[in-house]
Parts: C-alpha cells; structure tokens; sequence
C-alpha cells in the first residue's frame, strides 16, 4: 500500500497460545516449522517492505516512516517498515526458523548475510509502471520503483552477484519461499485517493494481474518453486479510506463490520481475478507450488470480531487518539503535532493504511496455522 499516513473468554485464549507458538524461538518451534524451506526472496510494496525506501531515500526532512513512533514495538526505533512493528514477512520467516529477511539495499554484501534471503518490496511501489499512471493523469510518488523494477533488481544484480553458479542457484530457488506482493494496492490507492473515478480505476485490475502473472511466470523461469502470491486487504475498512469516502447513506456501509462495501466489492474483485490467473498459471506449471495467500479473509475476521482476536478499540479507528472519526491524521504520525495510542496491541490499523504488528500477527498465524493459504503452506513439507 501506499507510503502516506494518515477477564479473557476462551476464543482470545486460544489466539493467544497460537501466538505463543508462532512467535517462539524456541529451537522446538523452529523444528515443527516448514523446514524445507531455507530462504525467503520477497516482492512487494509498504505492507513487505523492510527497510529499501528506508535506505534508498535521502528526503529532508525524512519521510514518516524513518522517525519514530514507527517501530516502536518491537525494534523500539524505525526500520523502514510502515508500522509499529514486523510484518507479515516477518512473522513468516519467524515461522520458518529463518532470520528476519533484509531489504536488498540494506548495504551488507556478504553472501552468508543473504543465504537466509532477501527482500526487493518497495513502499509506495505499484505492480504497472509509471508511464502507464502519468499517461493516465496521475501522480507517481516513488518512480522507478515498480514491480518490474524489483524482478530487475532479483534477475540482473542479486543472482548474479550471489549465486553465479547455475547448480547453487538452482538449489538456493528451489528451496526459497518467494513472496510476490501483496502488490497492486498502490495502483488503485494512488489513483482513487487522488480522485480517479472507481470506473476509471476498476479498469486497472485486469492489467495489474496481468502484471503479477507475467512476474510469477518470469520468477518460474528463473527456477522459483514455491511462490505465495497474497490478494488484496479489505481496503473498505481502511481508516483512510473511511475518511476520504465518508457517506452520509447507510446503505454504503457493512452493517456488520462498519467497512465501505463498494470498496471492499472492489479489492473482492481483484481477488477474484488474481486466483483466476493463479490458476491459469498453476495448469501450466504443474510442478510448480503456487500458493495463494487470503488476506482479505483473514483479515476479515478481526474487522467482524475485533476484541475476540484482542483488538479492544474496535478495527476500524487508526493508532491516533486525537485525529478525526476514524483517527487518521491528515500528516503521519510522525509530523502534525499527532501522537500514537498508549498500547497498538488495542489496534488494528497503526496510521491509516497500514496496520499494526498484532494485526499483521493475527493475519500471519491465520496463513501459516490455519486455513488462509490455497493449497497449505505446511502441506507443502509435509
């Protein structure tokens, strides 16, 4: 998504062992993982990135993301990654028994600082490339930083320098875990937020899965085995969104859950699509695992049932209790004079679009214990 900011019952019980295990280093943790798998290679935008706008970009003053409330979680200073904490990335990797996986411009060269992986995800990256948004009216706001400019990044500078030999290579892609995405929340973000009609922008999809399937096939040709692709958030229930779109009719609106339904009809379509390519990819790859990661889904259960899965102040009001109806500031967190909440761990958005470790947790535990990846992501070792 796009860099800009704005007495327990049984069930929060049985959420809160399952975390325990997640998170546990334990070296028994570590063995009742997915061992097959010895690296992860990811691609993505902010929900991914851990760290590369942090250290590609020289803005002044820096950009929210580099000054603190963010990542005072968990690292207790910023890391680059759009949150308080880690992202699902993160927890992944931890559920795999592998280091946190770094950001490719990190600066660390070595070739043993990468055999745990890499990450090429950009915040604010799109899965289009920026000719087709400025042919189109709208405002690029990190060029060059597009899908295609990260499988460039994987193709043309990382192999190369780290696995020149074909046999090492193909040995470290077949044992790698590669993440591709979430991507695609930037091209609508971008254009919707700026105003673009959603007629306008729902013309976008069919191309954007397009662009994700033609890095999937790419990735394969590479000698990628296992890819998890995840489909998009329910962006209704995004405090920002919820800001922006604001509508006086009821009937705009999830009884349920308070989300916008148009909103949600649309990342529900992108969804929709993204699976019919999988699937289309999958028939002619057969020996290929492709695993599709629903994070419309498993975060659809904390915005029906918030304080079941631990989130005390609801789902829908971001980490700022002195913003707006849904407390996203009109600057980050960072800037504005605005302050984040006591306690995050009550929240499930952090700033507005993105969200905060414990919702990032609640959907990583949701994909790698439950039943939010088609096929399992545990099948896959088994």
């Amino acid at each position: 998504m796009a860099p800009s900011c704005f007495s327990p019952n049984n069930g929060i019980i049985l959420v809160y062992f399952s975390l325990l295990i997640l998170l546990s280093p334990s070296k028994h943790a570590a063995a009742s993982a997915c061992s097959c798998f010895k690296s992860i290679i990811g691609f993505g935008d902010s929900l991914a990135d851990t760290g590369n706008l942090y250290h590609l970009s020289q803005s002044d003053p820096p950009l929210f993301f580099k000054v603190p409330p963010y990542g005072e979680t968990f690292f207790h200073r910023p890391t680059g990654r759009c949150s308080d904490g880690r992202l699902i990335i993160d927890f992944i990797a931890t559920y795999l028994g592998l280091p946190l996986v770094p950001p490719f411009y990190e600066g660390k060269n070595s070739s043993r600082s990468r055999r745990s992986g890499v990450n090429f995800a950009v915040a604010g990256a799109s899965a289009l490339p920026d000719p087709f948004f400025l042919s189109r009216g709208i405002q690029v706001r990190q060029p060059n930083m597009s899908l295609a400019d990260q499988l460039r990044w994987f193709k043309d500078l990382y192999l190369p320098k780290f696995y020149p030999n074909p046999s090492d290579r193909k040995k470290f892609l077949k044992t790698s875990l590669v993440l591709v995405g979430e991507i695609g929340g930037n091209d609508y973000n971008h254009a919707l937020l700026d105003g673009k009609s959603k007629d306008l922008v729902g013309t976008f999809v069919p191309l954007v899965v397009k662009a994700i399937g033609s890095t999937i096939t790419e990735l394969i040709k590479v000698g990628a085995v296992t890819l998890m692709v995840p489909g998009n958030f329910p962006i209704g229930c995004s405090a920002t969104y919820l800001t922006q779109f604001k509508s006086g009719n009821k009937s705009d609106y999830d009884t349920e859950t308070g989300c916008i339904n148009w909103l949600n009809s649309f990342a529900s379509h992108h969804n929709k699509l993204l699976q019919q390519e999988l699937h289309r990819i999958r028939n002619q790859n057969p020996k290929i695992n492709i695993i599709y990661a629903d994070y419309y889904n498993a975060a659809m259960r904390f915005y029906r049932s918030p304080k079941k899965y631990g989130f005390a102040k609801g789902a829908l009001a971001a980490c700022c209790p002195t913003c707006g109806p849904y407390k996203v500031d009109p600057a980050p967190l960072s800037g504005g004079g605005a302050k984040a909440c006591e306690d995050p761990r009550e929240y499930v958005s952090w700033d507005g679009l993105h969200l905060t470790e414990a919702a990032y947790r609640s959907v990583a535990t949701a994909l790698v214990r439950g039943s939010f990846t088609i096929p399992k992501l545990n099948s896959l070792c088994d």
